[in-house]
């Protein structure tokens, strides 16, 4: 837990030096930090706020300096208290907000700005795409130099609470209360936050987390993953799939859409999973193929490949930088799409190389983190190799910071 927590930690804090450093054009260099900044931990301040950055906190600057604070909305007028001090920005603590945004709405979730999971119930939704697609384009073009002018407005998910068919719950114990917290991780910090029923969850998810909490872990410390299963398809216990049934018909269409766009005959699922992508779009070619490296997803990818008569196409176990060179010579490279969908930390830079190296007529890669994206995007198409035609959003993860989004690249 605590490794991961404070991986992620790392992660934001790079992110948001980024973001915090002023654009700057390709040939120059960035800017130097200030040497003294102008505020300390402890100050109280009264700033507008000017935009809500990827991550799900709140702009304000002091001239060049960057504030950081969570739960405002841009144009806010708020007090905060600075608690965190870094050359380029600071980070601070919302006390209260002065002058409300017309967008402001109450929570549902008794849980919101104590558990970490949320970042956005109290913006009204459509204010949620609004600044998703704003901060999908801020980050693609400050850390992969994409034309913001690429990313379309983001697919809405028809569900905006309970949509969840997949939560990971954690036990600890309590010494105060003399007993086992069940729950997620507390907003900055390792520590767990007891929760009774989940905002985002699917209800029959809220009703496995009720069995839990009545019968919970022995120990403190442990993690228990409670997962709807999708209908109609094999997944092994610890094979990925999407987290929100209510999106995967529009996530399949978008990807479908900028296969047919680009009129491929051949498809390549670089990372397969249980088939999700390869067998939703097998009508749409003359042959696919899939890869996946684990073993048990590859046989359920076959199963759901029977099931749902995809009959033009094969999966094979291994890793994707290892049987792209073969397969895309098998297929045609000119004729040809590939699907990446790698996890959170993106693609290693050898299935990088080996996508520059065969040269594949269309590449689509998913993401979750656009911070991820950005940077695989930037080597792809490092050179005029490759250049984004499209990048749809999907809002797969309401009420979060989070956004998937289907990268269409095309050979320049």
């Amino acid at each position: 837990m605590a490794r991961r927590y404070h991986k992620q930690k790392k992660e934001r804090e790079k992110l948001a030096e980024a973001l915090a450093a002023p654009p700057q054009a390709p040939d120059r260099e960035a800017a130097p930090a200030a040497e003294t900044p102008p505020v300390q931990p402890g100050d109280r301040l009264t700033v507008r706020f000017t935009d809500v950055a990827f991550g799900g906190e709140g702009v304000a600057r002091a001239g060049e300096f960057v504030i950081f604070a969570p739960f405002v909305i841009d144009g806010e007028l708020a007090e905060v208290r600075v608690e965190k001090v870094k050359p380029r920005f600071a980070r601070a603590r919302l006390l209260r907000v002065i002058e409300p945004s017309p967008h402001r709405v109450e929570p549902r979730c008794p849980y919101f700005g104590v558990c970490g999971g949320c970042q956005y119930q109290h913006i009204a939704y459509e204010r949620q795409l609004e600044l998703k697609r704003r901060q999908v384009r801020e980050v693609l073009h400050r850390l992969g130099g994409v034309d913001p002018e690429t990313v379309r407005p983001p697919v809405p998910c028809p569900r905006p609470y309970h949509y969840r068919n997949r939560l990971m719950v954690r036990s600890w114990w309590s010494r105060a209360e003399e007993r086992m917290f069940v729950g997620f991780l507390r907003r900055e910090s390792r520590w767990v936050v007891d929760v009774e029923e989940c905002a985002l969850a699917e209800p029959a998810l809220n009703e496995e987390l009720r069995r839990v909490r009545a019968d919970p872990p022995r120990r403190s410390g442990l993690k228990k993953a409670l997962r709807l299963p999708p209908e109609g398809w094999v997944v092994p216990p610890d094979s990925f799939f999407q987290n929100n049934f209510f999106m995967l018909p529009k996530l399949a269409e978008t990807a479908r859409e900028r296969l047919a766009d680009a009129g491929s005959r051949f498809l390549i699922d670089a990372y397969c999973g249980v088939g999700f992508f390869a067998v939703e779009l097998a009508g749409a070619v003359e042959r696919f193929a899939g890869v996946e490296i684990d073993a048990q997803a590859v046989r359920a990818a076959r199963l759901n490949a029977a099931r749902r008569g995809a009959e033009n196409g094969e999966f094979i176990r291994g890793s994707a930088e290892e049987k792209l060179p073969r397969l895309l010579a098998d297929f045609t490279p000119e004729a040809s799409t590939i699907i990446l969908d790698p996890p959170r930390v993106g693609c290693a830079p050898s299935t990088v190389e080996a996508l520059r190296a065969a040269r594949p007529a269309q590449i689509l890669y998913v993401s979750c983190h656009p911070a991820t994206l950005a940077r695989d995007l930037k080597r792809l198409c490092e050179g005029g190799l490759y250049a984004p035609r499209a990048i749809v959003p999907l809002d797969m993860f309401p009420q979060t910071q989070h956004v998937e989004c289907v990268a269409d690249l095309r050979k320049s």
